[in-house]
């Protein structure tokens, strides 16, 4: 694999996404090997030389069956020091979901800064360059790691989606939090630019301490406008919930959900059936959760990002610009 092109190994156990990704980078998955001993040791190692090569490896960093976050994590890691050892040129972690982001900051004594800890670990294995899509905190992303972080968004792909949804609708794009406006104000002025006309803005009043999630204030004018709720992951579901009841109790026709990444955790589905929203907009970035999404069933809509990660592969690889792709 040491010819001009990269070698692009894929990690997780789904390697669908890896494979599509790969396709518009115009190569195929590198062979790569991984056992595990008996204790629970692991050992991957590349199968064709790699020595010289740009390598590009593969994981998103989410739970799925039979191996944690910390597990995943723990296979990068070891897999990015063995590429380094077998004489790599040059090697980038392309993380779909990259975990550890919701602690970026100290907001009570003696808090960890849990963004910063997940950059010097991939750092110290002789990391160059990281690629993540739609990061919880992009200020903590891009001055957690000192080596190249780079940016993907997949906005375009939910604005390309929504247009066809929406037709001549009035809408708002609403944050669920305050922590969110920026990037529902991204998502906004894109969408208003697919349409050719104004979208409103909103968000939602929300708090979280000790694990409690509270407030249901509103602030924008929804009445008789569809509601288009953005944020970067659901996980429990909550606060996707929340924030369509406010949207509801204020007016709104309709409610769409977009979030990037699908954590999902098993509770999510029961909490999103009940909700009272029309439609759950979620990438491919994490595999699927058979469970919940057969409970939710045709509400939750998986829009496929893979070739947006592909061809910043393959822009990485040449030298090109990522900023046509929405890169940051």
């Amino acid at each position: 694999m040491n010819d001009a092109g990269p070698a692009i190994f894929a990690l997780d156990a789904d390697r669908s996404f890896a494979q599509a990704a790969a396709e518009v980078a115009g190569r195929a998955i590198a062979a790569h090997e991984e056992r595990v001993f008996e204790d629970g040791e692991q050992k991957l190692r590349p199968l064709d030389s790699v020595r010289g090569a740009d390598a590009y490896v593969v994981s998103s960093l989410h739970a799925e069956a039979g191996r944690s976050i910390d597990d995943k994590l723990m296979r990068l890691l070891l897999f990015i020091a063995t590429l380094r050892d077998a004489g790599a040129r040059r090697i980038t972690a392309v993380t779909p979901y990259l975990a550890y982001g919701r602690k970026d900051q100290r907001t009570k004594p003696r808090d960890p800064v849990t963004t910063r800890y997940l950059a010097m670990l991939l750092e110290a294995m002789g990391l160059d360059a990281i690629v993540a899509l739609d990061v919880h905190n992009l200020a903590a992303y891009q001055n957690a790691f000192r080596c190249r972080a780079e940016h993907l968004e997949a906005r375009q792909a939910f604005v390309a989606h929504l247009v066809g949804v929406l037709g001549d609708r009035a809408a708002v794009v609403v944050s669920p939090d305050a922590g969110g406006i920026k990037r529902a104000e991204a998502f906004r002025h894109s969408l208003s630019q697919a349409l050719g006309r104004e979208v409103g803005s909103g968000f939602v009043e929300k708090h979280r301490s000790e694990g409690r999630v509270f407030g249901d204030g509103f602030a924008g004018d929804i009445d008789g406008r569809v509601a288009v709720i953005v944020d970067d992951m659901i996980s429990a579901g909550t606060t996707m919930a929340r924030a369509a009841e406010a949207c509801r109790n204020g007016g709104a026709s309709a409610v769409y959900g977009v979030a990037t990444h699908a954590v999902l955790a098993a509770d999510a589905g029961p909490t999103l059936r009940d909700a009272p929203i029309e439609r759950v907009l979620v990438s491919d970035s994490i595999a699927a959760r058979p469970a919940v999404e057969a409970l939710l069933g045709p509400r939750l809509v998986r829009v496929p990002v893979a070739s947006l990660v592909g061809e910043a592969i393959r822009r990485l690889h040449v030298g090109a610009s990522l900023l046509e792709l929405g890169g940051s």
